[in-house]
């Protein structure tokens, strides 16, 4: 042992006595104090490395700490954009895309969306051991690569029919979409494909804590989509309220399997205090921990239909304030855990990374004051 080496162990020590009586300070207490806000840039697997390079490095220089990843085919590429946005000490929420034709029987065949939206798999398809096998070798590979993964969020809007193939997709749409799980044109298949889901849960659970540099890695249940039923209508699409299928979900038993429920907010241009009242009825299953579970919104957004440069994004900008402060307020109650904002460059009306930059919108959505101080960079 070092000269050097020896001293630092005689005052660890000699100040150890101390630090028992200190109050201890929680992990990640900075995230905790402020809730963990971040950006939207998944499907990353589509890009070249270069390209992957370039998004994640803006990402990290406009000063956003925290981003959420998807883990989709081609998974290796997927992967690779994991090992960057860690390497730029970017903390990752990954969304695992239940799409994925790994997870699936060779023989299974998707849903129909009638050309109008994407055919999609059936959730109660979905074989459980081909699900943990193909989960377990890629946090594998990804612990191999010595990467840290924040938090794991397992599927993506099941409650609606854009990413369930449990739930219909009508032929022709105009008619009333179902309201309550009793309406569901195929309920049998849908309560099957939770049983399945929790079932996926279940697993991701198992093999993160499994892992070395993840096995402390937060569990999040699928974003639910805020879809309500005059658009479900007008689409022709099934969709339940995100409060019911939370409720189904707890009936099998998802509060001993996750630290928070996933949940996806659109509310549109409205004026501060109906973008406040339209939060806070979306989230309102959000409870404090010892309650239920606490939400995760990882996704929001406010789109700009202006296209042009120099981007004009005043009115976004206060829209996303006003979002902001309504989250505030949950974080503040404990019944908010995180904001991630969608997107950052993919969605051309939602998107922040306009003309070259973090649009003023985009520094308001990603700052990790309250919502309503000074934006970095502000004088």
């Amino acid at each position: 042992m070092t000269a050097r080496l020896r001293l630092r162990a005689l005052l660890a020590c000699a100040l150890a006595p101390l630090w028992t009586l200190a109050p201890a300070r929680p992990a990640d207490a900075d995230d905790a104090l402020a809730g963990r806000i971040g950006i939207n840039r998944v499907n990353l697997a589509w890009l070249s490395r270069a390209d992957q390079e370039r998004v994640l490095k803006e990402i990290a220089a406009s000063g956003i700490t925290h981003v959420r990843l998807s883990l989709s085919r081609p998974v290796g590429k997927s992967i690779e954009a994991l090992e960057i946005a860690d390497r730029l000490g970017l903390k990752i929420l990954l969304e695992i895309q239940l799409g994925n034709k790994d997870y699936y029987p060779p023989e299974t065949r998707p849903r129909t969306g009638f050309g109008r939206v994407w055919d999609v798999k059936r959730l109660s398809d979905l074989d459980l051991d081909l699900y943990r096998a193909h989960l377990r070798a890629a946090l594998r590979r990804i612990d191999g690569m010595g990467i840290r993964i924040d938090a794991v969020e397992p599927g993506n809007e099941i409650n609606y029919s854009a990413y369930n193939g449990d739930l219909v997709v009508y032929e022709k749409p105009g008619r009333r979409t179902p309201r309550r799980v009793s309406e569901v044109a195929n309920r049998s298949a849908f309560e099957r494909g939770l049983d399945a889901y929790i079932g996926t849960v279940r697993v991701t659970r198992e093999e993160l804590r499994a892992t070395v540099h993840s096995g402390d890695a937060l569990l999040i249940s699928a974003g639910l989509s805020d879809v309500g039923t005059a658009e479900a209508d007008r689409r022709g699409m099934e969709r339940l309220d995100p409060s019911a299928v939370i409720s189904l979900l707890r009936g099998r038993g998802i509060d001993a399997l996750v630290d928070g429920y996933g949940i996806h907010v659109y509310p549109g241009r409205k004026g501060d205090a109906a973008l406040a009242r339209y939060v806070t009825t979306v989230l309102d299953f959000c409870q404090p921990e010892g309650q239920g579970r606490p939400c995760w919104v990882t996704e929001w957004g406010i789109a700009n239909t202006a296209l042009s440069c120099p981007l004009d994004d005043r009115e976004r900008e206060e829209a996303v304030r006003a979002v902001r402060r309504a989250f505030s307020e949950m974080m503040e109650e404990g019944r908010l855990e995180s904001a991630f904002y969608y997107d950052w460059d993919t969605q051309p009306v939602y998107s922040v990374w306009r003309c070259g930059v973090l649009g003023p919108a985009g520094v308001a959505a990603t700052e990790t004051n309250a919502g309503g101080g000074v934006a970095r960079g502000s004088p």
